[in-house]
């Protein structure tokens, strides 16, 4: 086994980790006679192969599963009848990163090992990974859901910070990065909320789900910005459970700050009675900012879109998206409106690539790459995206089903995406060196401090947010249709 410091964890290559042979069985084989493989061999988990593929896999919590639920006469299935198809593979010469993202992401223990040609070589366990570096993600994510106090989740906070710094020094591709920040920000919360329910016995009631707004909507925070969040219940929710909703949006809020997470500067939070709402309550109220675009309705609407159920009830997201896609279908002078507020913030570039600045205050000789840049392109794919349909999922998802519906051109999405993603990169970058210096992390920029190489890309990337303000005025027809 090579060397391995936390400066090198992430980019080995999965065949110097993974030396656990694929334990293997026919689909046909009954579930007895595959028990006494996995015994014999001491595994928690068999690969399925029929022929020379590699077909599903079973693990103990399936056999487990399987007895709880009671189906009458074990002896007489075979491993065809439970094992799971949905087999989550990764290449041997693939990082060690990408395993790590992958077993988080999908909440899985073991991972099916393949060559160049999708030929079966082994199988990676969490084990394996928790052997040779306990400071690993997987490692932080078990830590968060063992810990049994706010005082010691606020303690992690930090650690992610580590490891994500060491992931970016390295080069790790920004778009898991993102998506694994998601990932712990999401359990740090819902652990949050079970250290609630266990030791202060507030919770929030069935019929109710907790919604996540904005960036952590969309699974694209760098490091845990403001909360915005909402409340949506049933509409016949009796009065005491009513109360219970309250509690839980008022403890939910001071909670999260104490961990780290600010409040909402615009009180766009569940705790506020303005963002706590029933289905038709929510229903019509995102009807009212759809059909009256004031200013104040806009800003609303732009949080609120990009919804997730955090926690509760999953189906009031799916319900909640279908009405906003309705809804807006209905209004078609919602899109040049909406398209107008985002083209009406200024790329900061000007003639011959000047970078425009802050010319006086603390951001003086900066310029914002959230305002600048990240703004537009994430309201205009959205947008975009709300036109076609589709609702919810992260900015690339949203690009990635506009370029399969050929909705936008595809030389303008890849100009866009290239844009986005390293906008990203370089926020998330900045914002790590800020918190090494033991400075709030902010999404500013000093060109002055770039080298020519960054000046560079990030102006290549700004006028990708020029390409997104120019798609929208001429998809709209901004410069036609009156102010």
């Amino acid at each position: 086994m090579p060397i391995i410091n936390e400066d090198s964890f992430f980019f080995i290559s999965v065949d110097s980790i993974c030396h656990r042979p694929a334990i293997t069985c026919p689909p046909e084989l009954s579930l007895v006679e595959m028990a006494g493989i996995m015994k014999t061999n001491n595994i928690s988990g068999i690969i399925v192969v029929e022929g020379e593929k590699t077909i599903g896999v079973v693990s103990l919590r399936d056999l487990r599963n399987l007895i709880a639920q009671g189906p009458g006469d074990i002896a007489t299935l075979t491993v065809r009848d439970i094992m799971n198809v949905g087999l989550i593979t990764i290449r041997s010469n693939d990082y060690l990163f990408k395993a790590i993202f992958l077993m988080a992401k999908h909440n899985i223990h073991r991972l099916v090992v393949v060559d160049e040609r999708d030929q079966l070589v082994g199988v990676m366990t969490d084990t394996d990974l928790f052997r040779i570096q306990t400071r690993s993600p997987l490692y932080l994510i078990q830590e968060i859901e063992s810990v049994t106090t706010i005082e010691q989740l606020s303690l992690l906070g930090k650690k992610m910070t580590d490891m994500l710094q060491y992931a970016v020094e390295t080069n790790a591709d920004v778009q898991s990065l993102i998506q694994l920040i998601a990932h712990f920000n999401d359990a740090l919360t819902r652990r949050l909320i079970f250290i609630l329910d266990c030791r202060e016995n507030i919770r929030l009631p069935a019929d109710a789900a907790y919604l996540v707004l904005g960036s952590e909507g969309r699974e694209e925070q760098t490091l845990r910005t403001d909360q915005d969040s909402a409340i949506v219940y049933r509409d016949d929710l009796p009065a005491d459970k009513l109360a219970e909703v309250h509690r839980f949006a008022e403890r939910i809020a001071v909670a999260l700050e104490s961990v780290g997470v600010p409040l909402c500067p615009g009180n766009m939070m569940a705790s506020n009675p303005e963002w706590c709402h029933s289905l038709s309550e929510w229903k019509y109220q995102t009807e009212r900012w759809i059909t009256m675009p004031s200013p104040d309705h806009t800003v609303y609407f732009g949080v609120f879109q990009d919804l997730r159920v955090l926690h509760g009830d999953v189906t009031f997201e799916g319900e909640l998206q279908a009405h906003l896609c309705e809804c807006t279908r209905r209004n078609t002078i919602f899109f040049p409106n909406m398209a107008r507020t985002i083209s009406n913030f200024k790329v900061p570039l000007g003639m011959f690539g000047r970078f425009l600045v802050e010319k006086k205050g603390e951001q003086s000789g900066k310029l914002d790459l959230k305002k600048g840049g990240l703004f537009a392109l994430t309201r205009g794919v959205s947008l975009l995206a709300l036109e076609a349909g589709c609702a919810g999922g992260t900015t690339w998802d949203k690009m990635e089903r506009l370029k399969q519906l050929n909705f936008v051109s595809a030389n303008d999405l890849d100009v866009i995406r290239d844009a986005f993603t390293f906008l990203m990169k370089m926020r998330l970058e900045r914002q790590l060196r800020s918190v090494s210096y033991r400075q709030e992390p902010s999404n500013y920029v000093d060109p002055q401090l770039l080298t020519v190489k960054e000046q560079d890309r990030l102006r290549k990337a700004l006028k990708g947010a020029n390409t997104m303000i120019t798609l929208l005025r001429n998809r709209y027809q901004l410069d036609i249709v009156a102010n």
